[in-house]
């Protein structure tokens, strides 16, 4: 899956409260896919001291953000990362279990204004799928990918589709469909870009 889906269309040239971010959005619309929390766990917390110590090493140019997907690419996926990511000078910010919560996080809390990379590849969301409807995780999308452009103005940004969850179509698959189409109205065709999911994802009814 690894190597077919980032062949296709990706080969693009402790514990601390979140402060400014919250305050920028309505009290109402404060659900838990927009609140930016960290989470408490001890291998995420030196997870995230271990990519803050990269981020400011510096000299990166490809950015991927994302869950246990994304994170994957360190062990099942290690090799295909090896032959495409290895010399592109990329980063894997992928934490497995992250909401768009956490994320919106660790976009204020990694100093990532430090780095200009060229590309980010975006792909967040499914862990939601219990806690948040899906307008409620769109809109968590769309909060990550508006900040992540202004941390980053001059970078081109690929956002995946969240990938489809269980054997079926139902409900969950259908809150995932609405969000990934809400983060989907954000794409520009010159920054912004939105890959969905191909059919061989998809399961047939």
């Amino acid at each position: 899956m690894f190597r077919s889906l980032f062949r296709r269309g990706i080969m693009l040239p402790a514990t601390a409260v979140a402060l400014s971010f919250t305050t920028m959005l309505p009290a109402a619309a404060q659900h838990s896919a927009l609140n930016p929390v960290p989470r408490p766990d001890e291998w995420w917390v030196n997870r995230q001291a271990e990519k803050v110590a990269q981020i400011a090493e510096g000299d990166i140019d490809l950015v991927f953000i994302g869950d246990s997907i994304t994170q994957g690419w360190e062990g099942g996926g290690k090799d295909e990362w090896a032959e495409f990511y290895g010399d592109r000078k990329a980063l894997n910010l992928g934490f497995s279990g992250d909401r768009t919560q956490h994320v919106l996080w660790r976009l204020e809390n990694s100093n990532l204004a430090s780095i200009a990379p060229k590309a980010v590849v975006l792909m967040i969301g499914t862990n939601n799928y219990k806690d948040n409807s899906g307008q409620e995780i769109g809109e968590g999308l769309q909060a990550i990918i508006k900040r992540t452009a202004e941390i980053w103005p001059n970078a081109k940004q690929l956002v995946l589709a969240i990938f489809p969850r269980g054997e079926k179509p139902d409900a969950t698959r259908e809150k995932l469909a609405k969000a990934s189409a809400m983060a989907k109205e954000l794409a520009d065709g010159k920054k912004i870009f939105f890959m969905d999911i191909g059919p061989e994802f998809l399961e047939e009814d």
